[in-house]
Parts: structure tokens; sequence; C-alpha cells
């Protein structure tokens, strides 16, 4: 792991500013292009160098979409860090690389050889997007059923295998912060993938008053868990599986100002384990997502795509591991 010394250097900041920045530090004064700077620097050291490909085929463009804005990627650092996955594997592969961010896909050159689509789209948004060129890549959105390659995770394992682990250690009672999205044109709005396989594991103990929804970001992590301590009191679940890093670093803050001991009263199991969730105090214990894995897996079907040896799609569905910290007993 880096260390806040590393991030630093790379983002030219003293310490105090990264560690305040990286905790979401709300009376920090810092300008959005530098707390940005942190957050991609935090990131980018998550990753070794790449080596470019010896045998280099002939340059191609590929321009990676960003559903994201670059205000929205400080909010969650999950899509920071594909983002930054994909650049660096595709560079390493020979492309000449274009980012575009949330409201440009009508700026793509028309013509960019493949396109890797970052996130979540409207069926207005796949066709924009196929008129440019039909070689076309999803990354965290399921698009075989539409006839276009897709990498993803498997959350319900990761779910399931937390949901075990906390009943092993004799917690039954668990609630859910779950996160609710849409598409940059407001056209589709997408349920949490980790909602029904919660259920699920938990069966005879599964309490709706013990989950609730908003968006998934430190500031809705944070009024969600203020609902609940309100509303429950001393019936708050002894444990909670949120749904991104940010949700949970907002659910910690409501937790502290609330005085609940956070593991000693309520565990706290997070998603996606970017770089926020070792510097949080305490520590998140949080399902760790491939990220870089995801990039390069993208990359490889980019690649495949341009090849045309393939006339079917291909989707790569990628595990997770579980980190465990400060956050949790288990």
């Amino acid at each position: 792991m880096a260390t806040l010394k590393d991030i630093a250097n790379r983002a030219h900041v003293s310490l105090a500013t990264v560690s305040r920045v990286l905790n979401y530090d709300a009376t920090m004064a810092v300008s959005d292009q530098t707390r940005h700077r942190i957050f991609e620097a935090a990131e980018a050291l998550n990753y070794t160098k790449h080596r470019r490909d010896g045998n280099q085929r002939p340059v191609k463009h590929l321009t990676m979409v960003e559903w994201y804005s670059q205000t929205q990627e400080m909010e969650d650092l999950y899509y920071m860090s594909i983002r930054i996955s994909i650049e660096r594997a595709a560079s390493a592969a020979g492309f000449i690389v274009e980012t575009i961010y949330a409201g440009q896909l009508a700026t793509i050159d028309e013509a960019t050889d493949v396109i890797i689509a970052l996130g979540k789209y409207s069926e207005p948004e796949i066709a924009q997007l196929t008129h440019i060129t039909g070689k076309l890549i999803f990354v965290d959105f399921d698009t075989l059923g539409l006839g276009y390659d897709s990498v993803v995770t498997d959350f319900n394992y990761a779910v399931t295998d937390v949901v075990m682990q906390l009943k092993a250690s004799g917690v039954t009672e668990i609630g859910q912060l779950l996160g609710t999205e849409q598409t940059a044109d407001c056209e589709r709005t997408l349920p949490d993938p980790r909602a029904l396989p919660f259920k699920q594991a938990l069966g005879e103990h599964y309490n709706a008053q013990f989950v609730t929804t908003a968006d998934y970001s430190r500031q809705g992590g944070y009024q969600q868990m203020k609902q609940l301590i309100s509303d429950l009191g001393e019936d708050l679940p002894t444990a909670f599986m949120i749904s991104n890093d940010a949700m949970a670093i907002g659910a910690l803050k409501a937790l502290t100002e609330a005085h609940v001991a956070v593991p000693q009263r309520v565990q706290l199991v997070a998603f996606d384990d970017t770089s926020i969730a070792s510097y949080a105090i305490p520590g998140l214990t949080a399902v760790h997502v491939a990220t870089k894995h995801m990039g390069q897996a993208a990359v490889t079907l980019a690649q495949e795509a341009i090849a045309g040896d393939r006339r079917v799609a291909k989707q790569v569905t990628l595990g997770t591991r579980l980190v465990k910290r400060e956050s949790t007993l288990f």
C-alpha cells in the first residue's frame, strides 16, 4: 500500500492535506483540482507500471468513455480506479488513448477504432456509441444480452460470503446500505445488484427495517446511517454491509457523531476497497473488487474486437476477495 508521503510527493501537496482529503474532511479548504489530483495519485499508486507489448500491431485509436464527471469520480473512487487501469493497459497495448467524461459523447472522434465504455448507459446512449463504431466493450455493465462484450464483477458470491462469515461469528442482525444510480441522461435507473443476494443469504434473519437506499456518495451514506440511528435507537443492528467505500465513510461519520463504537457496537463491511478504505479511521473491512484486472480484461476484449475473429458477444466475470481491517471483529 502506498504511504501518505508517497501520495503527497506525487500530488505535490503536504502530508496533512493528503490525510484530510482522503478522510473527506469537510473543513479542509482545498480546490477540486487539488482534491482530484490527490485521489488520482492515491489510486494510481496502487498499480504497477505496465511494460509496452514488444510485438506491437499498427497503432489504433481507443476512446475511453467514463460515465461520471471528474467531480463525481472524487465521490466514488471505484470508477476512477477502473478508468486509470483501462488507460494504463490500453497505453501498454500500444493504443492511442482518448478519455472523455459524462455528457461528452458527441465529442468522440468518429475515426476511433474501438470504444471502452465505463459505467451504465441508456438505450439512446448505447445507440449513439454504436453509431460511431460497432466495436464496443462495456465495463461494470452487463450488456451480454444486448450483444456487446462486457467486463463485470461477481457480487453474488461476495455478498453471500460476507453474510456467512458474520453469521458464523454469531452476528445475525445485519443491515444494508444500498446504492441507486441513474444513467447520465437520466433515462434509466439502476438498482443495487447486492440487494437480492443479501436478502437470500440472510434468510429468516432478514429485516427490511435494517435496509435503506440512497445514492453512492459519502453524503448518501451519512444521511442513511443518521436516519437509521434516529429511527432504530438501541435496536440498531450490530453490523452493516455498505455498497461502496464512500458511503461507508459517510456512515462511519454518522456513527462517530452518535458515539456508536465501531467495531465494538457496529461492524462495517464496505465494497470496492479503493484507497480510502485503508486510510479511514478505523480502517474499513472491504470486498476488494479487481479494478486493475477489469481494465486489463477490457483492453484484451478491445484487441479481440479489432482483430474481428469472434462473432458472438463475450463476457468476462471477475471474482472478489475480502480484505479485513479494523471495522470488523470477525
